[in-house]
C-alpha cells in the first residue's frame, strides 16, 4: 500500500510541476502586467491557451538568471552612494521640460581643477560627449544602475559620458521619452562651456529600448519634427553634432519585434505596445519605417551607425540588428555590424561595468573602433 501511494504521488507531483506551476506563474504575470486585448471573457480564454501559458512561463523563469548579477548590483549600489566617488562625476543635474535628472561622468583627461573651470580657462580642448541611453522595455530603468558602465566608458573612450533619466511608461509614452532625450542633447550643447564639452562631437550609445530611442531621436531631429517642440534650426544643429549612434541589442523595427513578442507569448504583458499607444502607432515609432520615407537630402544627414548584438539574445533577436544593417546599407548610410557569439541580451551591457567581466574587452573594442572614426580620435587600446 505504501508503495502504491508512492507511485501515485509521482504523477501527481509531475502534474503539479507541468500544469499547476506554469498556469500559476503565467496568470500572476498577466494579472500584474496585462491581460490579452480581447473583449469580455474572451481575454481569459486567450490567457488560458496552453501555448501562451507555457511560453509566458518560460519567459518569466528566464528572468531568474538575473540573480547571477547580484554581486554587480551591490557593487554599483555601493559605488554610487560613496561620496568619495563624486570626484568622478556630477550627480543629479536637472534638465529639460520635465525636470529629469542626469549624471555627468568626467573623462580621465580632465583634471580635478579643470572640471571647475570653463573651456577657455582650463587650458585643454573641449572633450567629446557620449550620451548613454539605458534600456528597460520602455517601462523601467534608472541612471544610477549604469554608474559603473558610464565610468568605464568615460575611461575607455576618453569622453565625457552623460547618463540621463527619461520618463518611462506609464509616466509617459515613447514620444515623451524621445523628447526627454532630445532635451538632454539640448542641455549638453547649452552647457558645453561650463563642463568643457565638445558640443559638435556627440555620440549616442543605447541598449535595447535605449538603442531604439537613440535611433528614433536622431531620425526625428533629422526630419525636424514639430512634436519635439524644439526650434527647427536647433534640431538641425543637434543632428549635425551627432557624429554616430551605437546600438547594443537594439529594436529598430517595432512590427517585427511585436511578432517576436507574440512568439514568446509576452506581447500583452510587455510594455512596448502600451508605451506606443497601441499597435496602430508602431510604424510611427519604428526607425526602419521612418528611414524608408526619408528624402535623399535627409538620408545624407543621418549619422553612421554601429550595431552590436549577441547571437544568444532571445529577448531581442539578432535579426533585429542584421535587418537594420541591411536597410542602412541599401540607403548608403554608413553602418558597422558586430555579431557577438555566445553573448545574450543582458551580458552586452552588464559586462561593460567591470574590467573582469567576460565580454568587457570584446564589446568595448567594437565600440572604440567606430567611436574613433566618428570623432576623428584614436582611443587607447
Amino acid at each position: 500500500m505504501i508503495g502504491l501511494k508512492y507511485n501515485m504521488s509521482l504523477p501527481m507531483a509531475a502534474g503539479a510541476l507541468l500544469v499547476v506551476l506554469p498556469y500559476s506563474v503565467s496568470l500572476v504575470a498577466q494579472w500584474m502586467y496585462g491581460w490579452p486585448n480581447k473583449p469580455g471573457y474572451k481575454k481569459y480564454i486567450e490567457a488560458l491557451k496552453p501555448r501562451r501559458i507555457y511560453c509566458l512561463t518560460r519567459a518569466v523563469l528566464e528572468m531568474l538568471k538575473y540573480f547571477q548579477y547580484g554581486k554587480l548590483y551591490f557593487q554599483w549600489k555601493s559605488w554610487y552612494k560613496n561620496a568619495e566617488n563624486h570626484k568622478h562625476y556630477e550627480k543629479g543635474i536637472t534638465f529639460g521640460r520635465r525636470s529629469n535628472k542626469l549624471d555627468l561622468y568626467y573623462s580621465p583627461m580632465v583634471s580635478q581643477s579643470a572640471r571647475l573651470a570653463t573651456a577657455s580657462q582650463s587650458g585643454s580642448g573641449p572633450i567629446p560627449v557620449v550620451v548613454f541611453i539605458y534600456g528597460g522595455a520602455w517601462g523601467s530603468g534608472e541612471r544610477s544602475i549604469y554608474c559603473l558602465l558610464a565610468m568605464q566608458m568615460a575611461k575607455e573612450l576618453n569622453a565625457t559620458v552623460i547618463c540621463p533619466d527619461y520618463c518611462t511608461y506609464p509616466k509617459g509614452n515613447v514620444l515623451c521619452m524621445v523628447q526627454d532625450i532630445a532635451d538632454c542633447l539640448v542641455w549638453a550643447r547649452e552647457s558645453s562651456q561650463k563642463f568643457n564639452l565638445d558640443k559638435d562631437n556627440i555620440v549616442l550609445v543605447g541598449h535595447s529600448a535605449g538603442a531604439h530611442l537613440a535611433a528614433l531621436t536622431v531620425l526625428f531631429m533629422v526630419e525636424g519634427r514639430d512634436e519635439l517642440f524644439i526650434e527647427a534650426n536647433k534640431q538641425t544643429e543637434i543632428a549635425a553634432a551627432i557624429k554616430g549612434v551605437t546600438g547594443l541589442s537594439g529594436v529598430y523595427n517595432i512590427i517585427d519585434h511585436y511578432e517576436h513578442e507574440q512568439m514568446r507569448g509576452v506581447e500583452y504583458v510587455s510594455t512596448m505596445h502600451k508605451a506606443m499607444n497601441g499597435v496602430e502607432n508602431f510604424p510611427y515609432y519604428s526607425p526602419t519605417h521612418l528611414l524608408k520615407k526619408f528624402s535623399e537630402e535627409q538620408l545624407k544627414r543621418v549619422p553612421p551607425f554601429s550595431l552590436i548584438h549577441g547571437t544568444n539574445d532571445i529577448i531581442v533577436p539578432v535579426s533585429s540588428s542584421q535587418r537594420f544593417s541591411e536597410l542602412l546599407n541599401s540607403l548608403s548610410i554608413k553602418v558597422s555590424l558586430y555579431l557577438m557569439p555566445k553573448m545574450d541580451h543582458t551580458e552586452i551591457v552588464t559586462d561593460l561595468m567591470a574590467t573582469n567581466r567576460h565580454f568587457y574587452n570584446t564589446v568595448f573594442s567594437c565600440i572604440k573602433q567606430d567611436y574613433s572614426k566618428y570623432i576623428g580620435q584614436v582611443c587607447d587600446s
